[in-house]
């Protein structure tokens, strides 16, 4: 599965009842009250342990959690940052 796949999968599982439907790549999580600000160390925690990165405070970030996009786009620069690779 690629990250995109396993991101919106745990989005729609956690905090949208399993589904899917209308989020998007770019869907605005945050501005639709999909996650909340605690939510999203959750969602750290999972990008951490799936995702096998660590997610400095320092990028714990609107800009970064705004969209799946966004949040896969922070996974691969973490990736790249430790030398691990994209999947």
């Amino acid at each position: 599965m690629t990250p995109r796949k396993l991101i919106t999968d745990y989005i729609a599982d956690v905090w949208m009842d399993g589904d899917a439907e209308g989020l998007e790549p770019e869907t605005p999580i945050a501005e639709l009250n999909i996650i909340d600000s605690a939510g999203i160390f959750d969602l750290v925690h999972y990008l951490q342990g799936e995702f096998r990165v660590t997610v400095p405070l320092q990028e714990v970030t609107p800009r970064n959690f705004r969209s799946v996009d966004a949040i896969c786009a922070l996974v691969e620069r973490l990736r790249q940052d430790e030398g691990g690779s994209a999947a």
